[in-house]
C-alpha cells in the first residue's frame, strides 16, 4: 500500500503534538503544578490535537479532489447579489445638538 506524500508529515506532526500532550502535564508537575492543572492542561492540549487532525485530514481530502475549474450555472429565479446601502447609526445623525461626538467636560466632573 502506498502512502501519498503528504500523509507521512500529516502523521509525524500528530505525533509530536500527541508527544507533547504527555510532555508538557509531566513538566508542569515536575515544576510544582497541581496534578489537577496538569490534567486540565493535558486534556485541553489532547483536544486542540484531535481538532487539528481532523481539520488536516479533511483538508488532504480536499487536496486529493480539488473542485472543477468552471463555475456552475446559477438558476434564472435567483438575482445577483447585491450589498445594501450602509446604514447610519445614532452616532452618525447631523444636527445642532450639544453632542456632536467630542467630548464636553460639564461643571460637575472632576477633569477640569
Amino acid at each position: 500500500m502506498t502512502v501519498p506524500p503528504g500523509d507521512d508529515r500529516t502523521t509525524e506532526l500528530i505525533r509530536w503534538a500527541a508527544f507533547s500532550c504527555v510532555l508538557v502535564p509531566v513538566v508542569l508537575l515536575w515544576y510544582g503544578s497541581s496534578l489537577a492543572g496538569a490534567t486540565g492542561t493535558a486534556l485541553g492540549l489532547a483536544a486542540v490535537t484531535a481538532v487539528c487532525r481532523l481539520l488536516l485530514r479533511r483538508s488532504e481530502r480536499g487536496a486529493a479532489h480539488p473542485a472543477p475549474d468552471h463555475q456552475q450555472p446559477r438558476p434564472q429565479h435567483q438575482r445577483p447579489h447585491t450589498t445594501p446601502a450602509p446604514r447610519q447609526g445614532h452616532r452618525a445623525r447631523g444636527g445642532t445638538g450639544a453632542h456632536r461626538g467630542t467630548r464636553h467636560t460639564g461643571g460637575n466632573s472632576p477633569v477640569g
